[in-house]
């Protein structure tokens, strides 16, 4: 944050307040209101926080008008087509890319982190067979701090650092673990031979009877689907690992935190709501149909996978998303599937309306990411432990921030309170 002299002048029932303004290194300027109620006796009322900086943060920053994602200050689209997953994991725990030999060591220290305490497959057999997968994650990712108790101590910088190498590590095997319980077949361990993409896959997908050989280009769809999102600024997941974090609370209740807020159908399930619109409009010869709902201001039907609350342009991450769909329909074709068949000629005819061009109103990553995982295979059920999977460094990373900044403050939000006065209790036979 970049101090200024500069202050605005707010005025109350007479009374002058002259508020610090700061201005950051990139986007808008900030007006400080810390010590609003100490001098003026009020506080500001901004529901969702949409107009509040909660925090100082040198990881991730958007310009959603620009359609602009940046890590660390590198653009999104170039770190999903010259980098991969490991490296930009790296780039938002330490703020550099690394060197060669940082990078061989940070790859061998994941890899080697992979597998689960032994003892921990007994928290999924004691779920329902049924269980949704993120509800098996959530609980399973909470146990941890109940396993592995020498990384607990937030005011260890070695503990947190070996914290945060094991949830990276170890959340694609919960996940995967969580896919197979669901599916009821037995888990496959993890293999360190294999990328970390290539990884999760063969354990998703293997079984005991057979070998699963991991073809090179869904690897390299699953790694930028990771990539694509590991961070991505202040959300409402972040958001809750930071407050759960200025607590004190360990990392990995604090991890807990933000896979149970990703959860919401209106946060991590948008890729999964996309699918099942497809699934709705269930062949092309419908798309006619439900394209004039979508352009009916009186019809509640609304398109999911386009456009974006933060991007006002384009999603940034959609346009490199679109080269892996379109890889992996191509390797795995949409012939006989008509969900895939939908949306392409979804996305044909998005692309080249006016109506949906004129509001800005074009394919997010939600939609490829959405197609791309159903064409390898995945449920619904599992878009959202995947992209939990992608998120874990993210929130690791906003969690190490804050923390290392030290004399960390815990979250209160005030509230505008509208309900009864000052009122005497009633004895209940007066009542």
């Amino acid at each position: 944050m970049t101090d200024s002299k500069r202050t605005a002048t707010l005025t109350i029932d007479g009374r002058t307040l002259e508020l610090p303004i700061h201005s950051p290194t990139m986007g808008p300027d900030v007006v400080d209101i810390t010590k609003l109620y100490a001098q003026g006796d009020v506080f500001t009322h901004d529901p969702g926080f949409t107009s509040t900086s909660a925090c100082e943060s040198q990881i991730t920053f958007i310009d959603g008008d620009k359609g602009q994602l940046l890590h660390r200050g590198y653009p999104i689209d170039q770190l999903a087509e010259k980098s991969h997953y490991l490296e930009v994991c790296y780039l938002l725990l330490y703020g550099e890319l690394p060197g060669a030999d940082q990078l061989e060591d940070f790859e061998n220290r994941v890899t080697n982190h992979t597998m689960v305490h032994e003892q921990m497959m007994n928290f999924f057999r004691g779920f329902r067979r049924d269980a949704h997968p993120m509800a098996i994650m959530n609980g399973v990712v909470g146990a941890m701090s109940a396993f592995y108790h020498d990384s607990t101590d937030i005011n260890d910088p070695w503990q947190r650092e070996v914290a945060s190498i094991r949830m990276i590590a170890k959340v694609p095997t919960i996940a995967a673990y969580a896919f197979k319980y669901s599916m009821g077949q037995p888990f496959v361990y993890p293999r360190n031979d294999l990328d970390y993409a290539s990884n999760f896959l063969r354990m998703c997908f293997a079984v005991p009877a057979e070998d699963y050989e991991v073809n090179p280009i869904l690897a390299r769809a699953m790694d930028r689907i990771f990539t694509l999102h590991a961070d991505h600024e202040q959300n409402a997941s972040t958001s809750t690992v930071r407050l759960a974090g200025s607590s004190g609370a360990n990392p990995f209740a604090c991890i807990a935190a933000g896979i149970a807020c990703l959860w919401g159908p209106a946060h991590g399930g948008a890729n999964q709501a996309c699918l099942e619109m497809l699934e709705e409009i269930g062949s092309v010869d419908r798309i006619p149909e439900f394209i004039k709902r979508a352009k009916d201001k009186n019809d509640p039907f609304r398109l999911m996978g386009f456009g974006h609350r933060v991007y006002k342009n384009f999603d940034p991450r959609a346009v490199v998303m679109k080269k892996s769909a379109d890889e992996v329909l191509a390797l795995l074709g949409v012939e006989d599937n008509p969900k895939l068949q939908v949306a392409k000629e979804l996305e044909r005819i998005a692309l080249e309306d006016e109506y949906f061009a004129s509001k800005k109103l074009f394919p997010n990553v939600d939609f490829y990411s959405g197609i791309i995982l159903e064409a390898m295979g995945f449920p619904t059920s599992m878009f959202t432990p995947i992209f939990a999977v992608s998120r874990t460094v993210g929130w690791i990373a906003q969690w190490k921030e804050m923390v290392n900044e030290g004399n960390v403050k815990i979250g209160r939000p005030r509230q505008l309170y509208t309900g009864a006065t000052t009122r005497d209790y009633v004895d209940v036979e007066s009542r």
